[in-house]
């Protein structure tokens, strides 16, 4: 994308001409710099979500993340990091990564996931719930069984929490990008603008930091 045509998304997705330096959002309103860089995969350029279900905020920028990472170049690779310190939350890091062990956790799955917190209005806050829940979606119930209990869910579980605390993201959705910034549809937001319009603007932001990455730039 050129240069004028990537200022032209940006605006196009709710950055004002006024906030942008050169066509380029601003570190410190639509983006932040992490404290210390996170390692990545090697040779690619790593964006991480970090979200949990039960967030309606997560739920109305997932399908656009979604259809978003499916376009993304070969250079670039992408993962969900589930979050959440409360307790129905710890047992929705567990559902989520019970389904990606088991290969499970297919885009169906995944939406499916959101339609039943927020269109169904499911609860889930027991593991009989969520294994009853899973089981609407079509996933085997007692491989779920096996894998929600198991130590490689546990190391993922922490090992996600971690990332979490070391990226400074509070708040969710946020995305990381190379390890070295944060962002989001809350940053740099204007009053009364809708969430599709929040998340096209961090989508275009995370377009922006990923050429900052890949061209080896620190700003």
């Amino acid at each position: 994308m050129k240069r004028r045509d990537a200022a032209a998304a940006l605006i196009a997705a709710g950055i004002s001409p006024a906030a942008l330096a050169q066509g380029s959002p601003v570190e410190g309103r639509h983006y932040a710099r992490l404290a210390q860089a996170l390692p990545g995969p090697a040779g690619k350029i790593e964006i991480i979500e970090f979200f949990f279900y039960r967030c309606p905020h997560c739920a109305a920028f997932d399908p656009l993340l979604e259809a978003w990472a499916h376009k993304l170049p070969a250079d670039v690779s992408f993962r969900r990091v589930p979050v959440g310190q409360q307790a129905v939350l710890k047992l929705h890091q567990r559902m989520y990564y019970a389904l990606e062990a088991m290969g499970a956790l297919t885009p169906a799955v995944h939406g499916g996931l959101f339609n039943a917190f927020h269109r169904v209005g499911a609860e889930a806050n027991d593991e009989a719930a969520v294994i009853t829940l899973v089981g609407r979606l079509g996933v085997d119930t007692v491989k779920f069984k096996q894998a929600l209990g198991s130590f490689g869910v546990q190391t993922k579980m922490a090992q996600g929490q971690r990332l979490a605390e070391q990226s400074g993201a509070d708040t969710v959705p946020a995305l990381v990008v190379g390890g070295r910034w944060r962002t989001g549809p809350g940053m740099g937001g204007t009053p009364g603008q809708s969430e599709a319009a929040q998340g096209q603007q961090a989508l275009a932001i995370a377009d922006f930091l990923i050429k900052q990455a890949r061209g080896g730039k620190n700003s």
